[in-house]
């Protein structure tokens, strides 16, 4: 039994507590928040359940086996270091830290001192990115053209990211995922419309030695909800709609064929094919409920999770690079990229 101490019970610690308390294989012991107006507010919901202001306490609790950290990114570093240095296995929220050095200083702790770092890049689980997954593994979809994604809306701003930290890191995680390969350069433009908040509008492009691109798009400047994601194949393409409730993905039989042959040079060298469009059937398992179950497993297990804390350091390397670029207006930054990841 894998006992579970939750810190922060802002936005979204009350998702992970209610789903880790209602998994088998754990328990949630402690639910820990600076703000006493929180503390009350788990009492309430959880009779019984400990709740409590001192941080530190549920950190360092010896009956405590893994620490859930669900606190403004500015705090994640130090919180996951302290965890890891009390003996627990970490679950931290995107992005996984403010720097990549602080990333890379988690990812050497937990290596050295044998414990799990799990990164929560919940669209991974998602039944529809998995499924893509499969697509793409299957060889069905061809060599992956591009992804071109636009997720936008009207808020929520944050205070202490800015909009790629907050929605870009989705795809980022999405494509690490979906592509097993890191960019190799980025470029990105976008701009703050109020003095002294982050920025509120981007655009993200990758680049990646197999010759794949993506293009992200993102603000919170939208007057309506966007959550849309076309992956092109040379053999088929797919669209992916978040906001669908029946269909989220649908596959394309439709691809571009390019003639090499010297004899058809006078001919049209592109041509075009169309077939059927078909929606595949979903997993309609909670994200985040699949996220916790496949933690808690691997905890018990002692394996890596799928987005364990390397992954989270190859998304905060692009988030860094991406801001880099973008306020230095478009300027390309490179990366060290990688062929597959290990």
């Amino acid at each position: 039994m894998l006992k579970i101490g939750v810190v922060g019970y802002g936005y979204w610690g009350p998702n992970l507590v209610r789903n880790f308390s209602e998994l088998d294989g754990c328990k949630v012991s402690a639910v820990a928040d600076l703000d006493p107006e929180k503390v009350a507010l788990v009492e309430r919901r959880y009779p019984g359940l400990r709740a409590t202001t001192d941080v530190e306490g549920v950190i360092g609790d010896p009956a405590i086996d893994a620490v859930v950290i669900a606190t403004p990114v500015r705090t994640h570093f130090a919180l996951a270091m302290q965890a890891l240095r009390n003996g627990k296995d970490v679950w931290l929220e995107k992005p996984m830290t403010e720097t990549a050095e602080q990333s890379r200083r988690l990812v050497d702790e937990a290596a050295r001192l044998g414990r799990l770092l799990h990164v929560d890049h919940t669209f991974v689980y998602t039944g529809a990115v998995r499924k893509i997954g499969e697509i793409i593994a299957s060889g069905d979809l061809g060599q992956v053209l591009y992804y071109d994604a636009t997720r936008v809306n009207l808020g929520l701003f944050q205070h202490d990211v800015n909009v790629i930290s907050d929605l870009a890191v989705h795809d980022f995680a999405i494509l690490d995922h979906l592509l097993n390969e890191s960019p190799v350069a980025v470029t990105a433009s976008g701009t703050s419309h109020y003095p002294g908040t982050p920025e509120n509008l981007a655009h993200v492009t990758l680049f990646y030695n197999s010759g794949s691109i993506a293009h992200i798009g993102v603000n919170w400047l939208a007057p309506v909800k966007v959550r849309q994601v076309l992956v092109g194949g040379s053999n088929k393409m797919i669209v992916y709609d978040d906001l669908n409730p029946s269909e989220k993905v649908k596959v394309y039989d439709t691809g571009v064929s390019f003639a090499t042959d010297p004899n058809q040079i006078h001919q049209m060298r592109v041509g075009y094919r169309t077939g059927d469009m078909w929606a595949p059937k979903l997993e309609n398992a909670e994200a985040l409920r699949y996220a916790a179950e496949h933690f808690v497993k691997c905890a018990l297990a002692r394996r890596p999770t799928l987005t364990a804390g390397e992954a989270g350091l190859r998304i905060v390397e692009i988030i860094e690079a991406a801001t880099e670029s973008m306020r230095g207006r478009g300027r390309t930054v490179r990366l060290q990229g990688a062929a597959v990841h290990a």
